[in-house]
């Protein structure tokens, strides 16, 4: 499994990540099988957030492994903060309770990477500032970020954030596209010369920001997956041939299709099955050229101008 950094944090960690937000479903003998499962093929970064099983799934990943420092220290932990029941909130007084509360399921006393799970409308960047503060100085968290935000939230943030943010967890896969359309059709009077997210993508680039796509086999929002899905024969179609040129599976040519952007981005994969993550993790190892890139977006519905 191939290495990434961070941001610029110094923190290299796998370049697919595993995200638990099932794992509360899992028995602690089958969650043991996922976390053992993931670590053998070279990624050692998991994704958590606190509202994720309303908290069980941290409590199941730290029981299932056994918890403890011999095996914290081999992997990286990133956990989310900020939804509540009904509305947002990154008041000091939440992020500050919401990290306690995962360090207890998590049975750890550090996190490596908090992010902020949805923008808040009401954020006062003050207030987050002394809770990132606080985590810092305490050591119970080392690095920070965000999810789902756009550049002008990012930048209202560091107007009092000191600490570097890192990362961006965004919706991102070969059907949904809207980061990269925009880019591609630049005074374009057509739907996806709209700019949704801001410019999130040449702006993560250029403040060196990891993007880290969730549901990357999502062709809509909780739609459904794409790969063997009868609905998309023709992308189906197609990816199981570029799969069958690279030695690899239609998953991991999904995969690999964002690792080869050259934003350098970290996919979060939740799959539960040992055996689909094998052949997801097969990605780190296909590199697609600029033609199979683009010809792979024009078929999953892409237009070019």
């Amino acid at each position: 499994m191939n290495k990434l950094e961070l941001g610029k944090s110094g923190l290299h960690v796998s370049e697919i990540a595993l995200g638990c937000m099932r794992m509360n479903k899992l028995s602690k003998q089958d969650a043991n099988r996922v976390i053992e499962n993931a670590l053998e093929l070279g990624i050692d970064m998991f994704d958590h957030a606190d509202i994720y099983g309303g908290g069980k799934s941290e409590e199941i990943f730290a029981d299932a492994i056994n918890m403890k420092p011999t095996i914290r220290e081999k992997m990286v932990i990133q956990t989310k903060c900020g939804i509540r029941n009904g509305f947002f909130d990154f008041s000091k007084e939440h992020i500050l309770a919401s990290v306690e509360g995962s360090l207890k399921r998590l049975h750890t006393d550090y996190i490596d990477i908090l992010l902020l799970h949805r923008p808040d409308t009401l954020v006062e960047p003050e207030e987050v500032a002394e809770a990132f503060n606080e985590l810092k100085r305490s050591g119970k968290v080392r690095h920070f970020g965000v999810s789902n935000h756009n550049p002008t939230q990012i930048e209202l943030l560091k107007k009092n954030v000191e600490q570097e943010l890192i990362a961006n967890q965004l919706q991102l896969s070969m059907m949904f596209t809207p980061m990269i359309d925009a880019g591609l059709n630049v005074n374009m009077e057509n739907d996806p010369a709209i700019v949704r997210a801001g410019g999130i993508l040449d702006y993560s680039r250029l403040h060196d920001m990891t993007i880290q796509p969730w549901s990357p086999f999502q062709h809509g929002f909780f739609e459904g997956v794409f790969v063997d899905n009868e609905e998309f024969p023709v992308l189906n179609e197609k990816l199981q041939e570029f799969a069958d040129k690279k030695g690899a599976n239609k998953s991991a040519i999904a995969i690999a299709w964002l690792l080869r952007h050259p934003a350098r981005m970290q996919p979060i994969v939740g799959t539960m099955n040992p055996e689909r993550l094998q052949d997801i993790a097969k990605a780190s190892e296909v590199k697609l050229t600029r033609e199979e890139w683009y010809e792979l977006y024009r078929v999953a519905g892409n237009k070019l101008p």
